[in-house]
Order: C-alpha cells, then sequence, then structure tokens
C-alpha cells in the first residue's frame, strides 16, 4: 500500500487505519500546530480519526514553527 506524503511516495506493509493513525507514525506525539491536506482538501483535526485513508492518496502535512 502507498501513500503520497509532502509529495514522496511511501509503501506501508500495512495502510494505516485513519489520518490520525497515520500522524501518530509521521509526527508522533504532536497534533498542536499542524495542518493536514488530503487530496487537495484541508481536513480539520476534528475530524482525523473519522477520515479513512486509500491506497494513492495525497497528503500534505504542514508543522508550524518558531523563528523571526
Amino acid at each position: 500500500m502507498e501513500l503520497i506524503i509532502n509529495h514522496t511516495r511511501k509503501t506501508f506493509d500495512i495502510l494505516p487505519e485513519n489520518l490520525e493513525a497515520l500522524l501518530a507514525i509521521e509526527l508522533p506525539g504532536k497534533k498542536k500546530g499542524i495542518a493536514v491536506a488530503l487530496n487537495n482538501r484541508i481536513i480539520p483535526l476534528s475530524v482525523w480519526a473519522e477520515t479513512i485513508l486509500n491506497n494513492n492518496d495525497s497528503i500534505l502535512i504542514i508543522t508550524a514553527t518558531q523563528g523571526g
């Protein structure tokens, strides 16, 4: 199974069950300061656990950083 995460194709033996599970793998322990788009649609944090992933989905993960 494959997903395209931030324009990079990643292969999974078992596709994560939902967007929340994927983010737990990609950014363990982090939920704040993250914006996610699935197939060019922004997905609010409130529905990450309900958002089912499919093979070849495109996910863009943006994290806030400090700086100035």
